[in-house]
């Protein structure tokens, strides 16, 4: 009886240390950030950003986790180098004066073992807000080519541009935005 107490208090120990956060690092070449609005109901715009940044952690045992990404402004991409330029402006991005768009969780939700949401906030042209991301896939296996775990996940939120001084045109250029994150990190 002794031994089985004894192995069982060791394998909760050993169970106790596996279960410590892990910290992935964003891949910058498979992670992309877009956003999506209608244009003066014509069409719905689909542009994203080059530059996407960060770190994950995440305690998948405590049903805990972090994240933050920040995004380059500058990098946006709409197709266009002329349009890019104007949406850098200071109607929109002001990349000259924010040169970073942030996103910082404040908690993760799960539903069982699946990662289904993100509550955080997100800052863009120095203005910060709450925003919840909704996590419609999140997937943690071997990557087959590094040899090392990875992590992957998409999301999307809508947010409104002129909450965050980026409002021109607004009602024909849609206030709403629809948010994409498509990430992929390794572990640290």
């Amino acid at each position: 009886m002794k031994k089985l107490i004894a192995f069982a208090l060791a394998a909760g120990f050993s169970l106790a240390a596996s279960a410590a956060p892990e910290t992935y690092a964003i891949d910058p070449m498979h992670s992309f950030s877009r956003f999506e609005y209608s244009h003066f109901g014509y069409s719905t715009q689909v542009n994203k950003f080059n530059s996407t940044t960060g770190k994950i952690q995440i305690d998948r045992a405590a049903k805990t986790g972090s994240v933050e990404v920040t995004i380059d402004p500058k990098s946006v991409n709409t197709g266009s180098d002329l349009f890019n330029g104007h949406l850098q402006g200071p109607d929109f991005l002001d990349s000259a004066k924010y040169p970073a768009i942030t996103y910082k969780s404040t908690k993760f939700l799960f539903n069982g073992d699946k990662v289904v949401g993100v509550e955080g906030n997100l800052t863009i042209k120095g203005v910060t807000k709450p925003v919840n991301l909704e996590v419609t896939s999140f997937q943690c296996m071997p990557h087959p080519m590094l040899k090392k775990d990875a992590c992957g996940a998409n999301a999307v939120a809508k947010i409104k541009r002129s909450d965050f001084g980026a409002g021109k045109y607004a009602p024909h250029v849609s206030d709403e935005l629809t948010l994409g994150f498509s990430i992929e990190s390794v572990k640290e």
